[in-house]
């Protein structure tokens, strides 16, 4: 009896420890930053709230789900160093060390952006334009000051931001305007120059577009014929449920990958609101009045209409997937429906559903179809 009973014990012992090693094997295979290990990095972009663990929830999703990460706003120069030589780094040095302690590719973002920079950069003090000469020791002052506080620290930058339009011209910045287009090679020079172990990449949306991504390829050939690094260019991927189509971003993606440089897919998200105007693009600038035809979705998105997104998210990753030869890094910008920069751009107010996890802090069954999808490559 004795020895039945020991017998008992020790199989209820072995039957609980095989059920929580299955279930800790079923956790470990429901994350996306392990079903992709293989692939490529998979990322998300830290706000605020999270960086300074206010959204405890959400730290949770990034330390479970993902294994790259970039800051949402903090690193960009307005918030750097909104007046001349006065830096304030306690938000950035939070998102690195957040990054170090859960072992997480660290991406700064970013360095040169005509958007979310501060007056001062392109102004003297009556407030006509600085000479080349100034923007371009300012601008060199301020990458050297932030590459070199985390060399060793950041994996990689966003060097250059959104600087070709639609078209394939330059936008007419007020870097572009001074320096010419001379500044793109410039910040590389002088990122490479205070890190030179980190990689550098040129980040831009609307990339599909054959034009646009024509004058991306030249600015690319520019920065490689002066001897410079460039490890990567960033697409950002701020998708409607209409455009770009899958074959137009993969012409490009190809296209990049053709110049010997790697692909990022940055900024991922998929709005489900209706379009306007024939608007298209990123432009933080873009604003318009708010009507309610324009926020069908305010209480809840329809199962239908959460079908088709899950539809179109899959078409996606599997073109990413098709060339994770050529991609490093697949970054979604937010972590749940509620941080998304889509509730508020470009029309404030609205409800939108264009990330991977709820409001609730709950994965989307589009989250599971995206893991099963990684066992077919």
């Amino acid at each position: 009896m004795q020895v039945l009973k020991k017998t008992l014990m020790i199989t209820t012992v072995c039957c609980f420890a095989l059920t929580a090693c299955k279930k800790s094997v079923i956790e470990e295979s429901n994350r996306l930053a392990n079903a992709f290990a293989d692939k490529f990095l998979i990322g998300t972009a830290m706000n605020s709230l999270q960086i300074f663990d206010l959204d405890t929830l959400g730290t949770d999703i990034i330390k479970k789900q993902f294994n790259a990460i970039v800051p949402e706003n903090c690193m960009k120069s307005m918030y750097l160093q909104p007046e001349e030589g006065k830096f304030f780094f306690d938000e950035a040095d939070k998102y690195v060390a957040f990054g170090e302690a859960n072992n997480l590719w660290i991406t700064g973002h970013c360095l040169v952006w005509h958007s979310q920079a501060p007056r001062w950069l392109f102004a003297d003090e009556n407030g006509n334009d600085v000479s080349r000469e100034t923007l371009i020791e300012r601008m060199r002052n301020h990458i050297t000051t932030v590459v070199s506080r985390y060399k060793g620290r950041i994996k990689g930058w966003d060097v250059v931001n959104e600087a070709i339009m639609d078209d394939g011209s330059w936008r007419q910045s007020k870097f572009y305007q001074i320096i010419g287009e001379d500044f793109i090679n410039l910040a590389f020079q002088f990122a490479h120059e205070a890190d030179p172990d980190a990689e550098l990449y040129y980040n831009d949306y609307s990339t599909a577009i054959e034009a646009k991504c024509q004058g991306i390829v030249n600015v690319v050939k520019s920065i490689q014929a002066k001897g410079l690094r460039i490890d990567a260019v960033g697409m950002q991927g701020h998708l409607n449920m209409d455009s770009p189509t899958v074959e137009e971003f993969e012409k490009s993606l190809l296209a990049f990958a053709d110049l010997g440089v790697k692909v990022m897919v940055t900024e991922l998200d998929l709005t489900v609101l209706p379009g306007f105007n024939n608007f298209t693009g990123a432009d933080v600038s873009a604003n318009f009045d708010f009507k309610a035809e324009l926020d069908p979705y305010s209480d809840s998105l329809p199962d239908q209409v959460a079908l088709e997104q899950q539809n179109r998210y899959v078409d996606f990753f599997k073109l990413f997937l098709k060339h994770h030869d050529k991609i490093s890094r697949v970054t979604l910008w937010g972590v749940t429906d509620n941080d998304s920069w889509r509730n508020g751009w470009p029309v404030p107010g609205r409800t939108d559903y264009a990330l991977l996890f709820d409001r609730n802090y709950q994965p989307k069954p589009v989250v599971a179809e995206l893991i099963k999808l990684t066992k077919q490559y």
